[in-house]
């Protein structure tokens, strides 16, 4: 599109391979926001449509940083926010001329849930045939699972993931971040640059629909795999991997590390290295089907040797091998461990005192680059400027 919400306060206008493009973003808490942020990141204009109240996840505290929750500052950075009521007409009407301009219109309402306000994919495409319009959902918007909410936790539950995490034998457990509703948002974001590739061939805009379960068992790769090509139903293995071995945790004198040998050739490397070369070639070993099989006999016998130094100590010598491992680190550690390989993990959302450390977009191009010129917003912060521009541009000028 030619023309866009803008302020001083932007302090630069947006660069980066999505320039022009102006998303609507209708969604709140996990999955919309993070699609259209790495939307946003990538150059597009984010607009942010709140209730009054603010996005959900604005409450989700502690942790808080000045007040504001964390939860809500990870994935609302380059975006401008507008409080629209949706039981107010004149917020409606707002509402539509926005989906009018835009080239991208992200949702995650009930599947529905938009139809009473005219902002459903027909209404909003008569008006703005070239619109990408993108849904998210948790169970698609068939007439069965349309009825159905969808938070992660919920889908974690319904997938299969929950049965697969934790102990043997112990209690199924949800995975420590909202592990599908990423997912769902990356997959948001792919549908929405396809649509967008196909647009600049037709001149048309489409409904593209993701829902958390299909993210869900997309995102168990090799598990659902196992039971729909293979019959298998997994189970629970604790840190345990069902079809490689070693590839879990060892203690080590001071902690734990990982240890992944993918393959025959990494597994004797690492026998070198533990001084154990001859694990290499006993034959319930040597093959990583046999491996796998006799892993109750091989664990105590790799546990034995790490066990003798520490985690970081043998860091060193396996990667220097070149044999995949890891100290199980925490948060702190994790993004530490990222700056000292030169990631550069968090990045500042805004300038001069209104910036707020967040974490890099992790895309990288040779030639293009992600821009951070805007902190999260707060509720209706752009109001007033969104409006004055959906009021004065004159109406044959919709989004290209």
């Amino acid at each position: 599109m030619t023309d866009r919400p803008t302020g001083d306060e932007a302090g630069r206008a947006p660069q980066g391979p999505l320039a022009g493009l102006l998303v609507a973003d209708f969604s709140r808490v996990l999955a919309g926001p993070y699609a259209t942020m790495l939307l946003a990141d990538l150059g597009a204009e984010v607009v942010k449509v709140e209730a009054p109240r603010g996005d959900d996840t604005r409450t989700w505290q502690p942790p808080v940083r000045d007040g504001v929750s964390t939860y809500y500052l990870a994935i609302n950075r380059n975006k401008r926010s507008v409080a629209l009521d949706l039981a107010d007409p004149a917020d409606v009407a707002a509402a539509r001329e926005l989906a009018r301009r835009a080239d991208v219109l992200v949702e995650n309402f009930k599947p529905g849930g938009l139809d009473r306000f005219g902002l459903d994919f027909d209404t909003v495409a008569a008006t703005n045939p070239g619109v990408v319009y993108a849904s998210i959902s948790g169970f698609g918007s068939g007439p069965k699972g349309a009825a159905l909410p969808g938070y992660d936790l919920i889908v974690q539950a319904i997938s299969g993931m929950m049965s697969l995490t934790g102990d043997p034998g112990g209690e199924p457990y949800r995975a420590g971040v909202a592990v599908f509703d990423v997912i769902a948002g990356l997959h948001a974001a792919i549908g929405v640059l396809s649509a967008l590739h196909v647009r600049r061939e037709t001149g048309r805009g489409q409904h593209v629909e993701v829902d958390l379960l299909s993210s869900a068992l997309s995102g168990l790769v090799n598990q659902t795999s196992a039971y729909v090509a293979g019959g298998v139903v997994p189970f629970r293995m604790g840190n345990g991997h069902p079809s490689l071995y070693p590839y879990e945790p060892f203690p080590c004198a001071d902690g734990d590390l990982i240890v992944a040998a993918g393959n025959d050739a990494q597994f004797r490397r690492l026998c070198e290295v533990l001084g154990a070369p001859e694990l290499a070639d006993d034959p319930r070993f040597a093959r990583n089907v046999d491996r796998t099989v006799h892993r109750e006999e091989l664990r105590p016998l790799l546990a034995a040797r790490l066990r003798t130094r520490g985690k970081l100590e043998w860091f060193r010598d396996i990667v220097g091998a070149g044999v995949p491992c890891g100290p199980i680190n925490t948060v702190d550690q994790g993004v530490a461990f990222a700056e000292e390989v030169g990631l550069d993990p968090v990045v500042a959302a805004g300038e001069g005192t209104a910036a707020v450390p967040t974490v890099r977009n992790p895309i990288r191009f040779s030639e293009s680059r992600p821009s951070y010129r805007l902190p999260p917003p707060d509720v209706d912060e752009h109001g007033a400027e969104i409006r004055r521009w959906l009021a004065g541009l004159d109406a044959g000028n919709a989004a290209t």
